[in-house]
């Protein structure tokens, strides 16, 4: 997961754009973002960038999902019932990002090719979906009866992103059907964990910002409650990877409960996707205790965690932050 350390700085502008700094009197004033698909690029700077993007770029995420890798075919084999499972266990993440990238594109650059290609693969996405609406094609093919059994098997890390590209495909192209198959997962996942029910740390955050988005696009709150109770989770010690090793707390950002966070620890794609997430449902519920554990973050990052060119996450053994200006070239 290296390759996605450089673009560390994206989420942390987002999370500088929410957070309001005002340490005596802390804000949740909601910053009203413009839906993309509304949004036409015309430049000379970005146009031949997102051009491409188009030529270039998506034509090797799809080659690389359908013909390098085993990655669609486990969507197949899952909608088939049978086959083995290829890759590792959150490769089918790689086949959703790629996919709300095409939908990005879309926009801009309209391709009726693109777009039957995307909605080729929802097919097989919504083949590959469970009657009780589970979707994941490593426990469809490695084994049903261990799906949520351990809290790092990036579950719902896979499911966010799904509503992450559903959300996407659906604003580019009016077309729901991957958003539905996004819907059935999230109430099942909504069935089993919650308020009375069981507990559940995501050990890969990732979920939360996306349940955000899900709320934003259905009007549907109980989506955006859910984000909130998995946040609410964190730090209570309900973190397990079941039968198969160690929890690490400061790996997994749970330590302590979100609001009383004073530094950033662990792996830094969890820890920004968790802030990104927090800084979201902040924003909408008006929570001013997420504000200031996010203040106090962001201070322990841009202060004393941070490369003057905005990297962030500076060791390669956890992948993420260790102790203040550790920060080799």
């Amino acid at each position: 997961m290296n390759k996605y350390l450089i673009s560390l700085i994206i989420p942390l502008l987002v999370l500088c754009c929410i957070m309001i700094k005002n340490e005596t009197n802390p804000s949740s004033k909601m910053i009203n973002q413009v839906n993309f698909a509304s949004v036409k690029i015309t430049d000379s700077f970005w146009s031949p960038r997102l051009k491409s993007h188009v030529i270039s770029t998506l034509p090797v995420c799809i080659d690389q999902i359908e013909n390098k890798t085993g990655r669609i075919r486990n969507f197949e084999n899952a909608g088939k019932g049978t086959g083995e499972h290829s890759g590792i266990f959150y490769d089918d993440s790689d086949v959703y990002k790629a996919l709300e990238g095409m939908a990005y594109s879309l926009i801009n650059n309209p391709d009726s090719e693109l777009e039957k290609k995307c909605d080729e693969w929802i097919d097989k996405f919504a083949a590959a979906q469970q009657p009780d609406g589970y979707i994941n094609t490593f426990y469809a093919l490695t084994g049903l009866d261990k799906r949520w059994t351990n809290m790092d098997k990036h579950e719902m890390y896979c499911a966010g992103h799904m509503i992450e590209a559903a959300v996407a495909y659906y604003k580019a192209t009016g077309k729901r059907k991957l958003l539905d198959v996004s819907v059935r997962m999230t109430e099942h996942m909504m069935s089993l964990f919650g308020p009375g029910k069981r507990h559940w740390v995501p050990g890969h955050e990732e979920i939360e910002l996306a349940l955000v988005k899900l709320y934003e696009v259905t009007k549907e709150k109980k989506y955006l409650d859910f984000a909130y109770w998995l946040l609410e989770e964190r730090g209570h010690g309900y973190g397990s990877k079941g039968t198969e090793g160690e929890w690490n707390k400061l790996y997994y950002q749970d330590s302590v409960p979100v609001r009383e966070l004073e530094e950033i620890t662990g792996h830094a794609v969890r820890a920004m996707y968790l802030f990104c997430g927090m800084a979201d449902v902040a924003a909408l519920k008006g929570d001013k205790g997420y504000i200031h554990a996010l203040n106090r973050l962001w201070d322990d990052v841009v202060l004393r965690k941070m490369y003057v060119t905005g990297g962030i996450g500076s060791s390669l053994q956890n992948e993420g932050f260790t102790e203040p200006y550790d920060l080799p070239n």
